[in-house]
């Protein structure tokens, strides 16, 4: 940190209370957020971390709708589900309110009615889709057609989700309203907006010229947005969910959810310190840093800066530390898809671990690129990291000491040189995991303090203290000692990471509090301290419990393909001549085996009721050839013999496409004499 603060003010993305936070959510804002806030604790610095619940906004009414039930229905619902599962997970939050607050209301309200008497907003009136049988403009996801790029028939008015391409609603062919099914007219509407271009001049020079120490994937993107120029944006929209626009002749308005989401962050601070949130908004001495997802980057570098600056006595965020997607399982995380890992059930499925699921975020975070997140690594990072490394150091300590010296911390003779080596290895962790930290590096971070538990198991095998105990129990006493004290420093450096397990390595080595000033000591435990008996930090993780996650993911996967099936079209018609050319035969597979040299063809030997055939099929990909023997399917008995692969081929077998693109071979229902004809 080059310029010491008085204060630092720490945000995070407001999670949208439409359902609950999965890991993508965690890994890319939330746990980093509560590893920096908890390591500037650690240092003694004034910091507080914002949090709350979007609750505006149309997905919400549309969930709503879906349901039968209020929009405040949806929110309370959600925002309790998320604010309980992150306290369960240890996000140290100083608040977490939500956006339908009173507090956020009058806020978000004054926050408008400033910039509006200042003549900071352009007035445009514009045509929009209007239902008439609703009687009501209609927001972007309440309309859906056919995708004029990629010919999708199911796309959404803001983005088709077949091709991805971002899309106006007026754009779609053959619009169609989702609340009443009927076609939508165009219809004038006034609306407020930000004029983005005017303030791009300072937006260019605050970021491009004085903020080249932000992320790449930051600063590029802030960039891109800059060099295509930006256009003035929408702040108010036509519904009935939301804060409604503080001016005559905006009834039935509200204002647009990015216009009064990040305000919740005034709003929450407000809330939290009424008499003196303004030291944390307004005075230069506070470092002010949005956490966030790289789909939020336009907003916090540029929108809301752009809020700021209108109004002109905010400050303006020191940095934003955006990191990528994080992946599941090789595909993008989805909500509507339930392709997640939701925190909730993490908790209930997995008591106890919260910090396994905070360490393997942590590893993997997509800090500068897209990153996966597998149920087999999760388990690999747990066993052969938490349990064989780190529990596995502390274990061995503790037991140690109790064993040979009544669980106190033995008094240290006279060092030697493998233990000034073990020492010296250790002795800069402080400033180099603080620098990792403050630099927003938290997986390097994260490799900094597990390095102190490598350093310690390695210490221990180089001295074999089990051994030295039959002959030397003053070399002994020195290398528990040196062990204590890299346990000591353990139970420090992993505090911001790892927090339930730092406190439960506490109790057992009897550390009342945390010294962050202390990390990289040898001297953190004074001799003839007390050490309590061990627990394990950590516990296996069985192959039964991770392919339950891997099986119920591959349900949801096949769930899907089932759901989004779509059959393809039907094909040019014949006539019932044409279908009696067609001799469709049922037969008993007496013989199935794979065809040599192909790995697509299976050769059947079939019972047709006559003198036997066989065909050649090519649906190895799906069948095992032992699968298929005594089971009846239908074929075409007057197909014209072909070679195929050396074989010929007598017949072709009826197979159907499933949803997810399998061939299922297609038979008889019951029992049918072979050679019976189908028709």
């Amino acid at each position: 940190m080059d310029k010491k603060y008085k204060r630092t003010l720490v945000t995070t993305a407001l999670p949208y209370a439409n359902g609950p936070v999965h890991i993508g959510h965690l890994a890319g804002v939330y746990v980093p957020a509560d590893i920096y806030t908890r390591y500037l604790r650690l240092c003694g610095e004034d910091v507080i971390l914002i949090g709350g619940s979007d609750e505006h906004g149309v997905p919400i009414t549309i969930k709503a709708q879906k349901e039968g039930i209020t929009p405040q229905d949806v929110v309370d619902r959600y925002h309790k589900i998320i604010k309980d599962s992150m306290e369960g997970l240890g996000i140290s939050f100083d608040i977490y309110s939500r956006t339908t607050s009173e507090m956020h209301h009058k806020t978000a309200s004054d926050f408008f009615k400033k910039l509006y008497d200042k003549g900071e907003f352009i007035e445009k009136t514009s045509k929009q889709l209007y239902d008439e049988k609703a009687d009501q403009y209609l927001a972007d996801r309440y309309v859906t057609g056919t995708c004029p790029k990629c010919g999708n028939e199911h796309a959404y008015g803001d983005q088709c989700e077949a091709c991805g391409s971002s899309l106006n609603a007026t754009d779609l062919i053959n619009p169609v309203s989702a609340i009443t099914g009927n076609t939508p007219v165009l219809k004038e509407t006034k609306h407020w907006y930000m004029p983005l271009d005017k303030w791009e001049p300072r937006l260019r020079q605050w970021i491009l010229e004085g903020h080249k120490e932000w992320k790449p994937n930051v600063y590029g993107q802030c960039k891109s947005w800059l060099d295509d120029h930006l256009q003035p944006r929408a702040v108010t929209r036509d519904l009935n969910w939301g804060i409604p626009v503080p001016v005559e002749g905006a009834e039935g308005k509200v204002l647009y959810v990015w216009f009064d989401a990040p305000i919740g962050y005034i709003s929450n601070t407000k809330e939290l310190l009424p008499d003196t949130w303004e030291n944390y908004w307004k005075d230069k001495d506070t470092r002010i840093i949005h956490f966030i997802g790289k789909d939020n980057i336009v907003f916090h570098c540029l929108i809301f800066p752009a809020m700021l600056m209108a109004d002109g006595d905010y400050q303006l965020p020191e940095n934003v530390p955006a990191n990528e997607f994080l992946n599941l399982e090789g595909d993008k995380i989805s909500t509507s898809r339930n392709w997640a890992v939701w925190l909730h059930e993490y908790l209930a499925d997995f008591p106890g671990k919260q910090d396994v699921l905070r360490y393997v975020l942590t590893a993997c975070a997509p800090e500068t690129k897209d990153n996966d997140f597998t149920w087999r690594d999760f388990q690999a990072r747990n066993n052969n990291e938490l349990v064989a490394i780190l529990g596995n150091f502390v274990n061995r300590a503790i037991v140690l000491t109790h064993k040979y010296f009544e669980g106190k911390v033995p008094e240290a003779g006279e060092l030697q040189d493998i233990d000034r080596e073990a020492m010296n290895e250790f002795k800069d962790v402080k400033e180099t995991l603080g620098a990792n930290i403050e630099n927003f590096k938290f997986r390097e971070a994260l490799k900094d303090a597990m390095n102190l538990a490598r350093i310690g198991n390695k210490y221990l095998a180089d001295t074999e203290p089990w051994k030295l105990a039959k002959t030397d129990m003053a070399r002994v006493a020195t290398i528990m000692n040196v062990a204590m004290q890299i346990t000591a420093n353990l139970a420090i450096a992993f505090e911001p990471f790892l927090p339930f397990s730092a406190e439960k390595l506490r109790g057992m080595i009897g550390l009342d509090k945390v010294d962050w000033n202390k990390l990289g000591s040898i001297d953190i435990l004074p001799a003839g301290h007390a050490v309590n008996k061990p627990e394990l930090l950590f516990e296996k993780i069985e192959d039964s419990v991770i392919q339950g996650q891997i099986d119920r993911l591959e349900r949801i996967k096949q769930e899907n393909i089932i759901n989004n099936f779509k059959p393809k079209a039907v094909g040019p018609q014949c006539t019932i001549d044409d279908f009696a050319k067609l001799d469709i035969r049922v037969g008993t597979v007496l013989e199935c085996s794979k065809v040599k040299k192909s790995d697509k063809l299976l050769q059947f030997k079939i019972d047709d009721g006559m003198e036997g055939r066989t065909i050649v099929s090519g649906i190895a990909k799906w069948y095992q050839p032992e699968e298929l023997v005594g089971k009846q399917v239908c074929f075409i008995a007057n197909f014209p013999t072909r070679k195929l692969k050396g074989v010929e081929s007598q017949g072709m077998i009826l197979s159907a496409e499933d949803a997810g693109g399998r061939l299922v071979v297609i038979g008889p229902t019951g029992p049918v004499k072979p050679g019976a004809q189908v028709g």
